[in-house]
């Protein structure tokens, strides 16, 4: 298809806009309108009642991890009849440090499968951890005795929230992408759960486009006193192009049309400073994953025996579960991402004819709904997307005038609903270090 020029004159945009680009989709708004609080205290309480989720707790009877891990098992089951729920099972020797004895890791994985399949198939991981922690009287994580209170109703009870309630709203949503809802285990004891499905995924080969943590949603109160009910922290590692940021941008965006009054604090960083989440074995191994979590971290509770329903606030870990929600169904919903790299990796970016210009072209998209794409653009030196432009159905466009040495270019993919896929950047590859073969030089 013939490229089209962006119109500029003396420095002002005019840009093509499309009537099939909407903010929000009263399906999805609809969806998550139905994540009820009362459910989500009702799954806090149950999961407080088994008095530690300790990889190392006793079996008794709705006591310790393995009741809980038997609970969040057929609770998946009982709320969708569509999902495929299994134990992704370790059986690990003791290795030292927290994990010093031999266990059982069993993670619990909810597929809810998309209309893609085979080849086509694209898969979202949202995940949170299941176990817990906390220390003895003296301040100490305790190496003998592991039976302890440990309620971790925030840390990480709120996650499983999220995953429950959005397995039971999703029923019969016929999304295009396939979701995994991961329940983890191990993950106090050094991310062992998700080490070791990320490690097993990999050998499968798995087509991840996206994983998101959720851990600690609902608390409100720093232990310095500080209030904060309307931030939401998503971490992501870069570099500024990276997969994972660009996932972190997609959340702010569509988190932020849904629910306006919310802010959205994208931080430039793996995770907290010095400290790891289960995003963070899928990023290593190649996919892009981020962690969402509460704008207030209170340390007088976190790994304690205060982490408990009555110290989390319930409105507040409601709306961040709604805003999960509203980010997962959308990329679910939307079609894949557009590739920007020829078969050599070399990026599909010139300068046009002229030589001044931008020339940006793109693979098309396989997608019985696909209405067309949008172009975006800023300042290298700027961590937000400043421009964009729909193009309607075309793969390739020139933008008059703007230099390829100065912004940063990306392109996503809109159905006909106005669903948008993430966006994938145009990147310069990164030089090779080359040596040359000299004369020796005689004295």
């Amino acid at each position: 298809m013939k490229s089209k020029p962006l119109i500029f004159f003396a420095g002002i945009f005019i840009f093509f806009v499309s009537p099939i680009l909407s903010r929000q989709d009263p399906d999805i708004q609809s969806l998550i309108n139905k994540i009820d609080q009362n459910k989500v205290e009702q799954i806090l309480k149950k999961l407080e009642s088994f008095k530690t989720r300790h990889v190392f707790s006793s079996d008794h009877e709705g006591f310790g991890i393995n009741a809980a891990a038997e609970w969040i098992y057929d609770t998946f089951q009982e709320l969708n009849q569509e999902l495929n729920v299994y134990f992704d099972t370790y059986d690990l020797k003791a290795q030292g440090g927290r994990m010093n004895k031999e266990t059982t890791i069993r993670n619990i994985v909810a597929v809810l499968p998309g209309k893609l399949q085979g080849s086509d198939e694209r898969i979202f991981i949202v995940n949170a951890h299941y176990d817990s922690i906390a220390r003895n009287e003296e301040g100490s994580f305790s190496r003998d005795y592991f039976d302890n209170f440990a309620p971790g109703v925030n840390d990480d009870g709120s996650g499983i929230a999220a995953l429950l309630e959005m397995a039971r709203i999703f029923i019969s949503s016929n999304f295009n992408a396939t979701l995994y809802f991961a329940a983890f285990s191990g993950e106090e004891v050094g991310l062992i759960g998700s080490t070791l499905m990320a490690e097993r995924l990999k050998k499968q080969e798995k087509n991840i486009v996206g994983v998101i943590g959720l851990d600690m949603l609902g608390n409100i109160e720093g232990g310095n006193g500080m209030i904060d009910n309307r931030r939401l922290r998503v971490f992501s590692g870069g570099p500024m192009d990276s997969s994972s940021r660009h996932l972190a941008r997609y959340v702010k965006k569509v988190g932020e049309a849904y629910f306006p009054s919310a802010h959205i604090q994208l931080i430039f960083r793996e995770d907290r400073f010095g400290r790891g989440g289960d995003h963070t074995p899928f990023v290593l191994e190649g996919w892009p994953g981020i962690r969402m979590m509460e704008a207030n971290e209170n340390y007088s509770r976190q790994h304690t025996i205060y982490d408990t329903l009555e110290n989390l606030c319930l409105d507040y870990c409601t709306r961040n579960i709604k805003i999960v929600a509203a980010v997962l169904a959308s990329l679910a919903s939307a079609p894949p991402q557009p590739e920007v790299n020829n078969k050599n990796g070399r990026p599909l970016l010139g300068r046009g004819e002229s030589g001044y210009d931008a020339h940006l072209r793109w693979l098309p998209v396989i997608s019985e709904d696909l209405a067309g794409y949008k172009i975006y653009w800023r300042a290298t030196s700027v961590p937000f997307w400043e421009k964009e432009l729909y193009t309607g159905d075309t793969t390739e466009y020139v933008l008059k005038n703007i230099s390829i040495d100065e912004y940063v270019f990306g392109v996503s993919a809109v159905d006909k609903k106005g669903h948008e896929s993430l966006i994938s950047a145009y990147v310069m590859p990164e030089r090779t270090k080359r040596s040359y073969e000299t004369k020796d030089h005689l004295p």
